[in-house]
């Protein structure tokens, strides 16, 4: 069967829902006293968007809570997963059409969420309705899971899981082709301290800890015009100074690889530095200019999965308190707990508090088992590539939600990263494309005897 023969039979009804699904603004908000919409309105609406889509098309579905869902697909005591999410990081910046338009142009699709996740789910979706449609038998379940928080504190997968059986096997179409095997560990916590200048009235920079912030504003209380503009010039960057507004212009990335921006909250406590006693300028200044922690001394690299990578990802200061939101990516064999230790170390000598939030263990899975090689095959049977390498990443995929699982596409090599960024956009033929190999792996999977 030529799945790709198939999906491009239904090219407009699926290009028409991908740009339906991205309309709908689903940033986190917090609403834990409305049990209809426990993370807002908009994720309400984005989850059963999908789930009443699944059930036109003639698929059981269920919701669980408001927060999660799954829509399912024949039959057997084992499941195969696919796991995507409805949710969004914000849509900062300055973008070439509006974030939540789902704009066309050419073969681009642009808005926010069409690359991470809501266009993979489209795709995911239209994939087990081939597969449905011609009635393809398979000897596993399959469940489409749908999670609403992914880009903040998972509680909608958790909750999934807590109520649901445990899938056999799974993937989830949230990161590259061909395979992801490996994802770092993701430690996160926060330094605070009081804010002991009274000429830094305030300092906004960052909304979530997983995306380096491309803006700064600082106000303060002293005339800093001629300085900072020659620091502008000095060092190539883009901002500005009316009165006591500074700002500083950066460029967004994904925390996995925070060497692709430019945090402009970093660059503006350089400047700052000279100008402030606030110790978490000084300690970002001082200390936390690169991504690899090599000005405190705790840099780390794993030859299978690569460097321990940084993001400063928040920093708030008002006249009272001072908060910066830090969040790590590590490979296997790294000392989570002793980095935890050392780094809160350095930060007491500063006058700053570690203020713990999570540490998720990095997900491995065997690349050469089965159940792998399952799904590598269905990407090589529709691109013919058998050169690329199954590689690890520093992303975090509900992948790691499940023992047995991995993240499966949706861009190819040589795509740009464009997730968490200004611009993002999902390619109409590659999504057909990521469609048909979806399909022909979850075949693969549910007419395989073991996985």
């Amino acid at each position: 069967m030529n799945f790709l023969k198939e999906i491009k039979k239904n090219k407009e009804e699926f290009i028409k829902e991908i740009c339906e699904l991205v309309k709908i603004p689903s940033v986190l908000e917090e609403t834990p006293f409305l049990v209809d919409t426990p993370f807002g309105k908009p994720i309400s609406e984005s989850l059963n968007y999908v789930l009443n889509l699944g059930q036109k098309m003639g698929f059981e579905t269920k919701n669980i809570k408001n927060v999660s869902g799954h829509i399912e697909y024949g039959e057997g005591l084992e499941i195969i997963g696919v796991l995507c999410h409805v949710d969004v990081v914000p849509a900062d910046g300055k973008w070439k059409y509006p974030p939540f338009s789902a704009t066309i142009e050419g073969d681009k699709i642009y808005g926010r969420g069409t690359l991470d996740d809501k266009g993979p789910t489209i795709c995911s979706l239209f994939a087990l309705k081939m597969i449905k449609d011609l009635n393809i038998k398979l000897n596993k379940k399959v469940r489409l899971i749908l999670g609403t928080d992914e880009e903040t504190a998972w509680r909608g997968i958790e909750k999934y899981l807590q109520e649901e059986q445990m899938p056999t096997v799974g993937f989830s179409p949230d990161a590259d082709f061909p395979l992801i095997y490996g994802e770092k560990g993701i430690l996160t916590f926060d330094l605070v301290a009081n804010n002991n200048d009274t000429n830094l009235k305030k300092f906004i920079a960052g909304k979530r800890y997983n995306v380096v912030p491309e803006y700064a504003c600082a106000l303060f209380d002293g005339d800093l015009t001629k300085p900072y503009q020659d620091y502008l010039n000095k060092n190539n960057k883009k901002g500005s100074i009316v009165a006591e507004k500074i700002e500083m212009f950066g460029k967004s990335a994904h925390a996995m690889m925070p060497e692709a921006g430019e945090n402009a909250a970093i660059e503006l406590c350089k400047f700052l530095n000279k100008y402030t006693s606030n110790p978490l300028i000084k300690f970002v200044s001082d200390k936390l200019q690169d991504s690899r922690c090599k000005g405190m001394g705790l840099a780390y690299t794993n030859l299978e999965m690569g460097d321990l990578t940084m993001n400063v990802g928040i920093l708030e200061i008002d006249q009272d308190k001072s908060r910066l939101g830090l969040n790590f990516r590590y490979p296997i064999g790294f000392d989570s707990k002793n980095f935890v230790l050392e780094f809160a170390k350095q930060a007491n000598q500063y006058g700053l508090q570690l203020d713990f939030k999570e540490d998720k263990k990095p997900h491995f899975v065997d690349k050469n088992s089965k159940f792998v090689q399952a799904l590598h095959k269905a990407y090589i049977e529709y691109t013919g590539d058998d050169k690329t390498s199954l590689k690890t990443i520093g992303g975090g995929t509900y992948a790691r939600a499940i023992k047995n699982a991995v993240a499966f596409g949706v861009m190819f090599p040589g795509e740009i990263e464009l997730a968490h960024q200004v611009d993002e956009y999902i390619s109409i033929e590659n999504a057909m494309l990521a469609t048909a190999i979806i399909a022909q792996a979850i075949v693969n999977l549910g007419q395989m005897d073991e996985t």
